[in-house]
């Protein structure tokens, strides 16, 4: 399995599920049409981008272009790399029907054609064997305080708000952002200022 170094963006959650079964990586979903809306997600892309470059992965389709327009509309395209999907017509597995244009959409893609289409678009992949830092885990995150114990929420709430980003970005979203935005040394560093203790 190949890791990619870029963030990659995905309409939504079965999407997310695809891509992981083909390669390594942080990938965020911008919720479908959700992401015209949500100024906090644009906010958190556009830093995402900054940190370590995006790869746009959406559907074939006209909702899909869309989406991916939207986010070239609010992103500097010097960070940006377009993945493309063939055109294939069919359903996905999990609908009792195909959608209105009739063609699959990243969640029915083969591992093979996302790796094809990542490497496609120029993605930066290496062999996960290649990995040289520790990254940012869940038992860091224990560790910390900021899950499993008494207090943790608000505790992962006040990182949020000083690392300025999304209130509502989900305990397992909060560990891939981290793992974009600093380095595990970084993330101590961050935790005990907060704590005022030393870990």
């Amino acid at each position: 399995m190949y890791r990619v170094s870029e963030v990659i963006i995905v309409e939504g959650r079965y999407d997310k599920n695809t891509v992981l079964q083909a390669v390594d990586a942080t990938v965020i979903e911008t919720g479908g049409f959700g992401i015209f809306n949500d100024s906090e997600k644009r906010s958190l892309l556009r830093r995402l981008a900054q940190e370590r470059g995006i790869v746009i992965l959406t559907d074939s389709d006209g909702a899909g272009f869309l989406i991916r327009n939207s986010i070239k509309g609010f992103i500097k395209p010097e960070y940006i790399k377009n993945a493309y999907i063939p055109d294939v017509f069919g359903k996905e597995k999990r609908k009792s029907k195909a959608s209105c244009e009739g063609k699959l959409g990243v969640e029915g893609m083969r591992p093979e054609v996302i790796v094809e289409a990542l490497r496609s678009c120029g993605a930066t992949m290496d062999d996960c064997e290649g990995r040289k830092t520790p990254e940012i885990s869940k038992a860091d995150m224990y560790a910390a305080g900021l899950t499993g114990k008494p207090g943790s929420a608000e505790k992962r709430a006040e990182l949020k708000r000083r690392l300025s980003l999304p209130e509502k970005l989900s305990t397992d979203g909060l560990l891939q952002v981290l793992n974009v935005i600093m380095t595990r040394d970084e993330f101590y560093k961050a935790v005990r200022t907060q704590n005022g203790v030393e870990l």
